[in-house]
């Protein structure tokens, strides 16, 4: 089977939006979860910047970090799933993204009318792909 673009792009969307974050952490007694919070590095202004463009945003009304938001779509681990690239083509070309998927999500994040400037994408990009 060969690799396109198409193909690589459906199986990193499914990995992010499909499959469950999370789940027993190694050395945890068992029935325990542990859950590490995501907290940006405090001398990176530009992740600490995309943080409260993610609370002013309200993202957290359809997406969940740390087990904060709606638990319907996850963010942990984003940053070690897509590229800082495929972060920003989420808010920038959402439509095509959403396209990539196996199946459309219920609720469209190509229906939200994003209104960041260059500065709040980049701050935005670089607090996603710190969520490692």
């Amino acid at each position: 089977m060969t690799l396109t673009p198409s193909l690589v792009a459906r199986a990193i969307a499914l990995a992010v939006f499909v499959c469950p974050l999370g789940g027993a952490a190694r050395g945890a007694p068992s029935g325990v979860t542990v859950t590490r919070v995501q907290v940006p590095q405090a001398g990176d202004a530009l992740v600490t910047a995309g943080l409260k463009v993610y609370e002013q945003q309200k993202c957290a009304t359809c997406h969940q970090i740390a087990k904060r938001g709606n638990s319907r779509f996850p963010l942990d681990g984003v940053g070690s799933k897509l590229t800082p690239e495929q972060l920003r083509r989420w808010m920038t070309d959402t439509a095509e993204m959403e396209a990539a998927l196996p199946r459309l999500p219920a609720i469209r994040m190509s229906e939200m009318k994003f209104r960041l400037n260059a500065r709040e994408l980049d701050a935005l990009v670089a607090y996603l792909a710190s969520l490692k």
